[in-house]
């Protein structure tokens, strides 16, 4: 299939040259004598503002979710509701992206090679090894990229339109607490499978009972024994319908209310009726549920370190071999504190590099884990995270009961997740409202 880009011609045209092309192909198989079959050429499925979605464009997505339902091994909705799905999320990324890009919200190469690189760090392979697994799960690496891209933005657009603006009070969690005191023996955990469809904002009486209607159809073959991830890569328009609506585990109070009081009853396997919210119609599945350990003493770490961060002057093997030199300066008797204030990029440079008392889960995965393997006194090799690489020494540790300022930082975080969560669904919901969209997807040529 030939790929034709129509942005200065009208919407749903050839350009001139490919016409042309095509025309002087079907000459050429006349004259000579040959049966000249149908010529495919790529048709646009969907106009969205000034830019467009085209059949091949669809057709790929369609490919690829086909393949993550096989790896979950489970049964495919039929091609032409996934088809209607990947369109509809297609659209919405589309609308996101180009919010993102008239607000300068971009990520360039170098940014988008070290999220790719800590991705194949992740699996426990060099990027050329990476590069070569995809290749071999048929996955083209140039989508895999710009599909990475795009999660990136849309995750810094969420962080600038939204979480940045979610305020959580002192009454919120003060509320949040007296709820677990009074209820101390069910502090229980959820992990749901999630439907959404979505309803417009001003959506009218019609939409809102064909949408009623589309949910009530996913939840009927839910009933008869259809699979989860069937239904949600087919009906639902949350974006990890594809992953079966997956919400992984979740506290209660993580929970929106709506989805709380109607799960806290069911058995693993069981669902609920449609739910109706601000956003749309919901179907929640209780996978499984736990009581939840609250630990109220945590093995604490006071640790100080240098921070290198990388750029286009300053690459990787530059910042690690710097931070291999200081540490040898430490190791022959140099002040860390001293080599903290001249070479972090840090604001703990200040405090040579201190960083106070830490809990578990207070720096991220990669830090963590090599701070713990330290004994006190211990400096790291250099190591590598999302700011740069880091040259780490353990002071000390206890043991410490956290047990009311850890309970009000789970609680501040349980709250803005779920606000956060509402928000940019809500916010997102809007932007699409507000966005030119035409979809021709069942104009059948």
């Amino acid at each position: 299939m030939s790929r034709v880009a129509s942005s200065s011609k009208i919407p749903g045209t050839v350009s001139e040259r490919p016409r042309k092309t095509v025309a002087a192909l079907l000459l050429s198989l006349c004259l000579t004598g040959a049966v000249a079959a149908p010529v495919e050429i790529d048709r646009i499925v969907a106009v969205v503002d000034n830019g467009v979605i085209t059949e091949y464009e669809l057709q790929r997505r369609v490919e690829r979710a086909l393949r993550q339902i096989a790896e979950q091994r489970a049964p495919a909705p039929p091609r032409r509701l996934l088809e209607r799905q990947l369109l509809e999320r297609m659209i919405t990324e589309s609308v996101l992206m180009k919010i993102a890009e008239d607000t300068n919200i971009r990520f360039d190469g170098v940014a988008l090679d070290r999220a790719i690189a800590r991705i194949a760090q992740r699996n426990n392979l060099s990027p050329e090894a990476f590069r070569e697994a995809l290749a071999a799960d048929g996955v083209d690496f140039d989508e895999f990229r710009q599909q990475i891209r795009q999660e990136m933005t849309i995750s810094r657009l969420r962080e600038r339109e939204v979480e940045n603006r979610v305020v959580v009070t002192d009454a919120e969690i003060d509320n949040y607490l007296a709820n677990q005191a009074r209820d101390a023996d069910r502090r229980d955990e959820y992990r749901l499978a999630h439907i959404l469809v979505l309803t417009p904002e001003g959506a009218s009486p019609e939409q809102l009972a064909e949408l009623r209607a589309k949910a009530d159809q996913a939840r009927a073959e839910l009933t008869v024994g259809a699979d989860f991830t069937q239904v949600s890569a087919a009906y639902s328009d949350a974006q990890n319908a594809i992953q079966g609506g997956d919400l992984g585990w979740r506290g209660e109070a993580q929970l929106p209310s709506l989805f709380a009081d109607a799960v806290r009853d069911l058995k693993p396997g069981e669902m609920t009726p449609v739910l109706r919210s601000g956003n749309g119609f919901h179907i929640l599945r209780l996978l499984d549920k736990r009581g939840k350990n609250v630990q109220l003493v945590v093995t604490q770490t006071r640790a100080r370190h240098i921070l290198v961060k990388t750029n286009e002057v300053v690459g990787d093997s530059e910042a690690r071999n710097r931070l291999l030199q200081l540490k040898e300066r430490v190791e022959h008797g140099g002040d860390f504190a001293a080599l903290a204030k001249a070479h972090s990029d840090d604001l703990s440079a200040s405090r040579g590099g201190e960083l106070n008392w830490l809990n578990p889960g207070d720096t991220v995965p990669e830090f963590e884990r090599a701070m713990d393997a330290l004994k006190p006194g211990e400096v790291s090799a250099p190591v590598q995270s999302p700011f740069g690489w880091h040259l780490i020494q353990v002071l000390e540790r206890r043991d410490q009961d956290v047990t009311q300022e850890r309970q009000r930082l789970e609680a501040r975080r349980a709250i803005r997740e779920r606000k956060s969560e509402e928000a940019f669904e809500d916010w997102v919901r809007q932007a699409r409202d507000r966005a030119y969209v035409e979809k021709r997807l069942d104009n059948e040529s």
